[in-house]
C-alpha cells in the first residue's frame, strides 16, 4: 500500500508540474467565407470541348481543352460559343491550362511534362519547355508570373522567359492543405481555382494560400446536366478586365455563364 501511495504522489506531482496540455498559441485558422453568386448571362459553348483551361485577353475569350486526340488551343466567339481560330495538338499530348502574358499563349500538358508557347495573332508554336512537375492541370498570370496548379494543394510560380521555379505556395483552407487545386485565374488580386471532382471555385490569397472565400456551384452543373446528361465536372473561369465581366463553364458544358459573385 506504501508503493502505491507513492506511485500516486508521484504521479499527482506530474501532473501538478507539467499542468494540462495547451492548445497552440494564436487564433485558429478561419474557414473560408461562403462566396455565393448569380447568373447575369449564358451563352452557347461547344460540348465537344473537354474545358481545360479558359481566358480572355484583350477582350477576347480562349480555352484550351484536353483529351489524347482532342486537345485543342482555340480563340472562341462569345455569344455563339464557335471557334473563331484554333489548332489541334498532336494526339500525343493531352492538353491542359492555358494562359497569355505579353501577347504570348502558354499551354499545359497532362502527363508530358511540356509546355507549349504560341504567338498570339497566329497560334505559332514558337517554344517549348520542359516541366519539372509530374502533371500539370491548370494555368493563370498575375502579370508578371505563371502560376500553375498540378492537382495537388500547391501553387507553383514560373519565370515566364526561362520557366524557372521561382516558388511554391501552398493553398490551405481553414489551416490545413487543400486538395485537386485545378483551373486557375486571377481576379482583382485573388487566384480562383476549381476544385476537382467538386462543385467548389475556391478564392485563393496569393499572399498567404489561404481560402478565404468558397462559392459551390452545384446548381449549374445541375442545369447544365438537365439539358445535356453527358457533361462532366465543372472546370473553366475567366475574367474579361476590361469589361469586368467573369465566367464559368465546365467540361461538355452546352453553356458558359456570366456569373457575379458576392465577394
Amino acid at each position: 500500500m506504501y508503493k502505491s501511495f507513492l506511485i500516486l504522489t508521484s504521479a499527482a506531482l506530474l501532473l501538478s508540474c507539467n499542468g494540462p496540455e495547451k492548445e497552440p498559441d494564436g487564433p485558429k485558422p478561419l474557414a473560408p467565407n461562403a462566396m455565393t453568386y448569380s447568373i447575369v448571362a449564358s451563352f452557347p459553348h461547344d460540348t465537344s470541348s473537354y474545358t481545360q483551361g479558359l481566358t480572355f485577353y484583350k477582350d477576347e475569350m480562349y480555352e484550351g481543352t484536353g483529351n489524347w486526340g482532342e486537345s485543342k488551343l482555340k480563340k472562341v466567339d462569345l455569344i455563339t460559343g464557335k471557334p473563331l481560330k484554333q489548332i489541334a495538338l498532336d494526339k500525343t499530348y493531352f492538353g491542359e491550362g492555358v494562359t497569355i502574358l505579353n501577347d504570348t499563349i502558354y499551354q499545359l500538358t497532362y502527363k508530358e511534362k511540356k509546355v507549349f508557347v504560341y504567338t498570339l495573332k497566329d497560334f505559332r508554336k514558337v517554344k517549348e519547355y520542359d516541366a519539372d512537375y509530374a502533371e500539370g492541370w491548370g494555368l493563370t498570370t498575375d502579370g508578371k508570373n505563371l502560376i500553375i496548379s498540378t492537382g495537388s494543394s500547391d501553387l507553383l510560380y514560373y519565370e515566364p522567359s526561362t520557366f524557372k521555379l521561382l516558388k511554391t505556395q501552398t493553398v490551405t483552407e481553414a489551416g490545413s492543405a487543400s486538395f485537386n487545386i485545378n483551373e486557375l485565374e486571377f481576379i482583382n488580386g485573388f487566384i480562383y481555382a476549381n476544385q476537382y471532382q467538386y462543385p467548389y471555385i475556391l478564392k485563393i490569397d496569393p499572399a498567404t494560400g489561404a481560402v478565404v472565400a468558397k462559392a459551390d456551384v452545384t446548381q449549374l452543373w445541375e442545369r447544365a446536366k438537365s439539358i445535356d446528361p453527358n457533361v462532366d465536372v465543372p472546370n473553366g473561369i475567366a475574367y474579361n478586365d476590361i469589361t469586368k465581366k467573369i465566367y464559368i463553364t465546365g467540361k461538355y458544358w452546352p453553356e458558359l455563364y456570366e456569373v457575379q459573385f458576392s465577394q
